[in-house]
């Protein structure tokens, strides 16, 4: 009896691994580049979590299908964090020595970034966080092992004030008026408040800070607070059930929609759905993308992906906004180990110490990205040692009701008041931690 519990107890195990893309084994860990993925499948924010998973996923079953990077395949296993910090944390420690070691790690939470930041240094392994995470981590002379590609909370703030100073005839013009943040009282909430501070006191808006407990389904007090302040515009500094709640309560209030301007983790399809007509005219800054089904990468996972019944979720949420959220994350992860190739060797497995010198030294041009098939989803992304972001720009996507489409122009944060506040921020960090800034031989390295 001792024996056969034993026998169940290990299928059991066996069959509840997380499923990879190429099932490991002993001689093919050698010739696999290992993705650990973080993700949130369960839990309050599950509805936003999925889609960025199954796109993360997607592309990296793309990868494979297209060869491998370079001839080499890719493996992945996925670790449920629920979004909690701890949780992230143990499934950081569970996955960054399997299969030959993680490549990278992505954690999908400002939360889980803030706790791995301390650890990634120590154990080389670098981390992606595609426009959340630290704001200051843009600063590689100080964050050597973070990468916040493509564009950071702060770049989001100051980007929304820029637009709607442009809404009201010009900067000047948003003197004298309220704005307020409704915002998840959380790290990643917290993070938009230096710029828009700092961008009060540069045009002499009010600012109120509206804080709202996890999850966001409580906030008749918020809106109770905006029916008596009437603020000429409201920024949703949402996530999850925060947001289509948001929209609810604004409806049941009767503030303007087209007043409201979300995050770019509160302006996808989860987060209008549910309230349709109700949310006509909800505005969003998008991190470059929107929803993108007629892109070429998103009809190249459908053919080969989807069509033969081995894609990752439904087919009808491919090129959907958080799909294509986790399936660039998945890319930038891809392109950094193939730029590492080049210095390291083509066709290698490459570890986590030599994958952040892909990160930093990253040349996504538009002929690049062009064949990877993000035409018209993004630009080009440069990264450099001291600049870890890569881009800072974005769009504005509105709500019709139905779908989204995008209403502005390409944008692009200030950098002439953002610099500044990155350095500033990462030499406090620098100074708390006994931190020096890397030498120009390190940037070499």
């Amino acid at each position: 009896m001792k024996l056969r519990n034993l026998v169940l107890s290990a299928a059991v195990a066996c069959g509840t691994l997380s499923a990879a893309l190429v099932a490991p084994s002993a001689m093919a860990q050698a010739t696999e580049q290992f993705f650990p993925a973080l993700v949130y499948r369960t839990g309050a924010y599950a509805p936003n979590g999925v889609p960025f998973a199954n796109g993360y996923a997607d592309y990296l079953k793309l990868t494979n299908a297209r060869g491998g990077i370079n001839g080499v395949k890719v493996s992945f296993e996925e670790c449920e964090t629920g979004y909690a910090t701890d949780r992230g944390v143990e499934c950081y420690e569970r996955l960054k020595g399997k299969n030959g070691g993680a490549t990278v790690f992505q954690p999908l939470s400002t939360g889980i970034t803030f706790a791995l930041t301390e650890k990634a240094p120590i154990d080389k392994i670098p981390l992606i966080t595609a426009g959340y995470g630290r704001s200051e981590s843009a600063d590689g002379g100080v964050f050597k092992w973070n990468f916040p590609l493509a564009g950071t909370y702060w770049v989001a703030a100051d980007i929304l004030i820029q637009h709607i100073g442009a809404k009201e005839g010009g900067l000047d013009k948003l003197k004298g008026k309220k704005i307020a943040l409704v915002y998840h009282d959380s790290p990643f909430g917290k993070e938009p408040i230096p710029v828009l501070q700092e961008r009060a006191a540069m045009h002499g808006f009010q600012l109120s800070l509206l804080p709202v407990t996890h999850p966001g389904v409580e906030q008749k007090a918020t809106w109770l607070q905006i029916r008596r302040d009437r603020p000429d515009y409201v920024i949703n500094w949402g996530w999850g059930v925060m947001n289509s709640t948001l929209l609810k309560e604004a409806q049941a209030t009767g503030y303007p929609r087209e007043k409201i301007y979300g995050v770019w983790w509160a302006g996808a399809e989860p987060d209008v759905k549910d309230v349709g007509m109700g949310a006509k005219g909800y505005n969003a800054i998008t991190m470059q993308h929107g929803t993108e089904k007629g892109s070429a990468v998103v009809k190249e996972i459908l053919e080969k992906l989807h069509a033969k019944n081995q894609g990752t979720g439904p087919r009808d949420e491919v090129g959907e906004v958080l799909y294509m959220r986790g399936l660039i994350s998945a890319m930038f992860a891809v392109e950094g180990v193939r730029q590492a190739q080049e210095k390291f060797g083509k066709g290698k497995v490459i570890t986590g110490e030599q994958a952040r010198w892909g990160y930093e030294n990253l040349n996504l041009t538009q002929a690049k990205l062009d064949a990877l098939g993000f035409k018209g989803v993004l630009r080009p992304i440069s990264t450099s040692c001291q600049d870890h972001m890569g881009a800072n720009w974005a769009r504005i996507h509105t709500w019709d009701g139905t779908k989204w489409e995008f209403s502005s122009d390409w944008l692009q944060a200030d950098e002439q008041i953002l610099k500044p506040m990155v350095k500033a921020a990462a030499d406090r960090y620098a100074a708390e931690k006994k931190l020096t800034r890397r030498s120009g031989a390190d940037c070499q390295s």
